[in-house]
């Protein structure tokens, strides 16, 4: 037998084996991770590539304060007549930009301002006139993110929608698209 193995119990030999494969774990990390954070060595043009100009397209959004200025006006206009509201502005992509939810406003009326607002712009009418579709195709509610009841409006500039006014929590939609219609005419005054 080895003369080494007769000083060491088989204790301290395992023990020692094992300190031995931690540190040269932790070393070989070390070195990984040293490689991984240096900067790679690849040309510019593999990180980017310019497209020409028929490969995107622009689109026209709602400025953060012109959101607000119409969210604002809808509020202030059913606060007008005691009504207890939430109005929504979303974008062209049905993400909200703004929402307020008035003094008193009922819980449910944040998600319905929202999605009234979504359908509006996604279809580019007055929830209103939408509702009256659901006779011809009744799979629509099925859409999500839609709300088919009175109270959104779209806001277009070219005849494109660019943004969805909703709002949710006056007794009845036509008050609530009545609301949103104020807010979008309040933009750019």
């Amino acid at each position: 037998m080895n003369p080494v193995h007769k000083k060491f119990s088989r204790r301290a030999r395992v023990a020692t084996g094992g300190a031995v494969l931690a540190f040269v774990a932790l070393a070989g990390f070390g070195a990984v991770n040293a490689n991984a954070s240096a900067p790679a060595t690849t040309s510019s043009a593999a990180t980017s590539a310019a497209v020409p100009a028929r490969a995107t397209t622009t689109s026209t959004h709602l400025t953060i304060d012109a959101a607000t200025e119409a969210a604002q006006a809808a509020l202030d206009a059913a606060e007008k007549e005691n009504q207890r509201v939430t109005v929504a502005v979303v974008d062209r992509n049905g993400n909200t930009v703004v929402t307020l939810r008035g003094d008193g406003a009922g819980p449910q009326s944040y998600e319905s301002a929202e999605r009234k607002a979504f359908t509006a712009v996604s279809w580019n009418a007055p929830t209103s006139q939408l509702t009256e579709r659901l006779q011809q195709a009744p799979t629509l509610k099925d859409i999500p993110g839609t709300l088919f009841l009175a109270g959104g409006v779209p806001v277009t500039a070219g005849n494109a929608p660019i943004a969805g006014i909703g709002v949710a929590g006056a007794p009845s939609g036509a008050l609530d698209e009545k609301f949103a219609q104020a807010g979008a005419q309040a933009i750019g005054r």
